[in-house]
């Protein structure tokens, strides 16, 4: 879902990456195809997202190029990253990094209470 062009500069980089990336869902469904995770259902089992939400996030990437939706002719589908996906894995990983370093998970914040 598009949000609101709010920005002055609608020339801005950062915001038209937020555009394509810059939802929760679509940051864990572009994780979790670096994974492996290739079929909606598997996306949907790992992420525990809305099946209607996930019908849109897969869209809007394959709609972007970010995701390819591949049909074998038997009926499996399949999504897999693009050359335009797989050129954000640093900033996946660097986003995984920053949260892993200053933002404990919940059994690290637990232990420190």
């Amino acid at each position: 879902m598009t949000l609101p062009n709010t920005y002055t500069d609608g020339n801005c980089p950062l915001a038209r990456t937020l555009e394509v990336v810059g939802e929760r869902w679509t940051l864990m469904i572009i994780r979790d195809a670096f994974y492996g995770v290739r079929r909606f259902g598997d996306f949907a089992t790992q992420l525990g997202i809305p099946r209607a939400v996930l019908t849109n996030r897969l869209k809007s990437l394959t709609q972007e190029g970010v995701l390819t939706r591949e049909d074998d002719g038997a009926g499996v589908v399949e999504y897999r990253l693009t050359d335009k996906g797989l050129a954000l894995w640093p900033v996946v990983r660097a986003l995984m990094n920053w949260g892993g370093l200053l933002l404990p998970g919940r059994d690290q914040a637990t232990a420190a209470s």
